[in-house]
């Protein structure tokens, strides 16, 4: 499996910090957020790794280079402008290839989240071997956290493994997910593009996949959140 980082935004909430520096290279407890989730990925055994980037990407190639020196294989996709996630995924499937693939936002910490556990989480088949039928097969899978201050309404129900628009409880995608290439094939290369409606759209379809993730997750999205992150464990255990 190959698995994609988002690294293309530009971070208006985390300015100034972010007129020098890439959001996904900003430092949480010693190494950037995005060096997080290379480390975690080569672990887990999966070491084609694809980074998109815009604002100052330059700066991440330099920073992760070809991806040898932590056992990886790291390819960049360039964004004259930011494409947006659907986007970013159509412009890069020529380096994901046909099988799914594993995509993370690149501003997110989430130390503990074992990436093994995504690598047979979409099906083709039933548990007696019987092919699934296109429109019955999830097209992707989500991970799901508990509803952050941000986000205090949720994005998405989830029942028995299948995630739907409307329900409840809510619960907020976690930035973490697996897709099939095909989802993205009415999206033209360079073509700006939103990752969520086209979940929705799938979700509506009940083909849409996903379980909620326990473990420690932060949207890296103030720079008083990094702040947090960044002070000694009893400063963190008084905010």
């Amino acid at each position: 499996m190959k698995a994609m980082i988002f690294a293309a935004g530009r971070g208006e909430r985390m300015r100034p910090l972010t007129d020098a520096c890439p959001k996904p290279l900003l430092k949480v407890r010693g190494r950037p957020l995005i060096t997080w989730h290379v480390l975690n990925l080569v672990r887990a055994g999966i070491t084609e790794i694809v980074i998109n980037h815009a604002h100052l990407g330059a700066m991440i190639e330099h920073e992760l280079g070809d991806g040898s020196r932590y056992g990886a294989r790291i390819a960049y996709s360039h964004e004259q402008s930011a494409l947006e996630t659907g986007g970013g995924i159509a412009q890069a499937l020529h380096l994901l290839g046909d099988a799914p693939f594993l995509a993370v936002s690149g501003d997110i910490y989430c130390p503990y989240f074992d990436f093994a556990q995504v690598k047979d989480v979409l099906h083709d088949k039933d548990m007696w071997g019987n092919p699934y039928p296109p429109e019955q097969r999830d097209m992707c899978w989500l991970y799901l956290v508990k509803n952050p201050f941000h986000n205090p309404d949720g994005d998405f129900a989830l029942s028995l493994y299948s995630i739907a628009n409307d329900g409840d409880p809510k619960w907020t995608f976690a930035n973490i997910g697996v897709y099939r290439p095909e989802m993205f094939a009415a999206i033209a290369p360079g073509q700006h593009a939103k990752l969520g409606p086209l979940i929705r759209q799938y979700a509506e379809r009940g083909q849409v996949g996903g379980e909620v993730y326990a473990g420690d997750w932060v949207n890296v999205g103030t720079i008083e959140q990094l702040e947090q992150l960044n002070a000694p464990l009893a400063q963190r255990g008084r905010a």
